[in-house]
């Protein structure tokens, strides 16, 4: 999604982007092309005026060989929180806090990282699933478990592996297995997705 302004999340995830994507040599038109996105809209990207969808930035994590949890934590720029009573290594994400990323399409709800930190032992993110339609698949080296706190989902591991889950289910998965997941429910699903680090 373009933006009218420079968002400071976005121009960190973008610079984040533009430093792994010249790390590896590999030029923007190059990159737009292995991510299946256009040059224009990486260029605003890496930029900070536009925002990707869960979808592409996993495009793009998959092109330069990373993973989307390692780009989405330079999108919540040195806003951690340390509570002065708190010890060295424990950090807040408040409500109002952690990388923010739409799903594919603004309206198709939201992913948001709950850690801060390439160090973590494991990334949870909040997610807020409002389509009902299946996009591409995601698959990463690490393992994934998905708990549903409110709503229902569907969830497709390839295959014909489709598991359907009801508030209070969850659904734990190895890395490199495929997946998708689309909104079966009345209402927008609330998950709690916990990915492993690397």
């Amino acid at each position: 999604m373009a933006l009218d302004e420079q968002d400071e999340a976005q121009a960190s995830l973008g610079a984040e982007i533009r430093r792994r994507r010249k790390q590896r040599g590999v030029t923007l038109t190059s990159l737009a092309e292995q991510a299946e996105i256009s040059h224009s809209f990486l260029s605003q990207l890496e930029r900070g005026y536009a925002r990707p969808s869960m979808t592409t930035l996993e495009r793009i994590a998959r092109a330069l060989e990373t993973t989307q949890v390692s780009l989405m934590l330079a999108a919540d720029p040195a806003r951690v929180r340390r509570s002065p009573t708190s010890p060295a290594g424990a950090h807040v994400v408040r409500s109002d806090e952690g990388a923010l990323l739409p799903q594919a399409g603004d309206s198709a709800g939201y992913a948001r990282l709950l850690v801060r930190g390439e160090a973590a032992a494991f990334y949870p993110q909040e997610q807020v699933i409002a389509r009902r339609d299946y996009r591409e698949y995601f698959q990463h080296e690490q393992d994934e478990w998905v708990h549903v706190v409110a709503g229902a989902i569907e969830i497709d591991l390839g295959d014909n592996h489709i598991i359907e889950l009801h508030t209070g289910d969850s659904l734990y998965y190895a890395g490199g297995i495929p997946h998708r997941w689309r909104l079966v429910g009345p209402e927008v699903a609330h998950l709690l997705v916990v990915q492993a680090s690397l």
